[in-house]
């Protein structure tokens, strides 16, 4: 055995290494949250099969789970992406955590891709669980995967920018009422469950323009009615994330 066969080399990790385990860890996280669980797998599940079931709402000709279950999909993103991450971190904030964590080799960059990752790895077992679901229930999709996949990461960067800047600039209990008051209202006037030609025009035309309505929109617009690319959707939501991961960079405290 040669000398030097255990001498420490003290340093940080490489990046890639640091980032992928800050997100398992932010992954193991939020799984293991009961309110982000309700938030994120209990409602959305129990939303597409309550509506999906029983005759509440007015679909008009359409089933109702090929109505609910682009909606549901978008509340399942909104509700990891803004609520979920909107609280955990606004908690994390208060107590310290984030600030400990910029002092640490993680750059401060790195732990919020980290952050972002989590989300997408926890919006992927949502959406296969939902999807399952609503095959069961008799779903018949039609569309392109690729408009899919563009309105999800482009619904994903919108409410995370949203979540991470109510986060950044609240102070926790505020951020904890907000969020989930948000999270209500979007519900309801988003288009998720209630149609929105239900509403008077004029606030049509005002909760078109909400990410939300845009993700439900654009992903019924592709599941449902077949559409290629519905790029009026995919600019709202573009133009929101754009704005709000801006502000969110721009106004976000660490202490």
């Amino acid at each position: 055995m040669s000398v030097g066969t255990y001498t420490p080399a003290p340093g940080a990790a490489p990046l890639p290494r640091m980032i992928a385990a800050q997100t398992a860890f932010e992954t193991k996280m939020l799984l293991r949250n009961g309110e982000q669980l309700l938030l994120t797998v209990i409602i959305p599940s129990l939303l597409l099969v309550l509506f999906s079931t029983v005759d509440i709402i007015d679909t008009g000709e359409v089933r109702a789970v090929d109505f609910l279950a682009p909606g549901v999909l978008a509340l399942a993103v909104m509700s990891t992406a803004f609520t979920g991450q909107a609280i955990a971190t606004g908690f994390e904030r208060r107590y310290g955590v984030l600030k400990r964590l910029g002092t640490s080799p993680l750059p401060r960059w790195a732990l919020m891709t980290a952050k972002t990752l989590s989300v997408l790895a926890t919006e992927i077992l949502q959406i296969v669980l939902l999807t399952v679901i609503a095959f069961a229930l008799g779903w018949s999709p039609d569309g392109n995967p690729l408009s899919v996949l563009l309105l999800l990461v482009l619904g994903t960067a919108a409410f995370s920018g949203l979540g991470l800047l109510m986060a950044g600039t609240l102070r926790a209990e505020a951020t904890l009422a907000a969020a989930n008051l948000v999270f209500l209202l979007l519900l309801v006037g988003g288009g998720v469950i209630v149609p929105l030609d239900r509403f008077p025009d004029g606030v049509q035309s005002v909760l078109a323009l909400l990410p939300i309505s845009a993700l439900s929109d654009g992903l019924r617009d592709v599941l449902q009615h077949g559409a290629a690319m519905p790029w009026g959707d995919l600019g709202i939501l573009a133009g929101w994330a754009v704005l709000s991961l801006g502000a969110a960079a721009r106004l976000f405290r660490w202490e």
